[in-house]
């Protein structure tokens, strides 16, 4: 596509558009929640779903830290064999690999926070179902105290 041409088209798209902002957005309804309580929804958590990816993410810790050393050893003996040769593409070969560690690292740091942080949103879901199941519990045993004191 020639310059002339790239203008053009940016003429004609700022033609078509309105002379002021628009903000793609829910429109607003009597209050800053966009919406009334009923269009929220409810959040709701798999443990399956924690659990497969929270898997997933410790599967790519696993197999990228396996296959990224295959191509780091690759390279620096590629490194190794172009520098011994006397090509100047050995050494920039080799600052590749040697940066690529810590790309590998700063990936495999990311996967096991990942599934560390579902690990434990799993175990903090499964302790606040237990908390509020033994609350719930604690108040009907109090409410069959009252009905039985009352004769209900």
């Amino acid at each position: 596509m020639a310059w002339d041409e790239w203008e053009q088209l940016k003429s004609e798209a700022a033609k078509k558009q309105s002379a002021h902002m628009q903000l793609n957005q829910l429109a607003p309804s009597g209050g800053g929640g966009g919406g009334d309580k009923s269009a929220w929804g409810d959040l709701t958590v798999s443990q399956k779903d924690l659990a497969s990816v929270g898997s997933a993410a410790h599967d790519l810790f696993d197999d990228f830290g396996r296959y990224s050393d295959h191509a780091r050893l690759s390279s620096m003996a590629a490194a190794g064999g172009l520098k011994s040769e006397g090509f100047a593409l050995g050494g920039a070969l080799d600052h590749v690999a040697e940066h690529w560690v810590d790309q590998v690292q700063s990936l495999r740091d990311a996967c096991a926070h990942i599934s560390n942080h579902l690990r434990f949103t799993k175990n903090q879901h499964t302790a606040d179902e237990s908390y509020v199941a033994s609350t719930l519990s604690s108040i009907s045993l109090l409410d069959e105290g009252f009905d039985h004191r009352t004769g209900r």
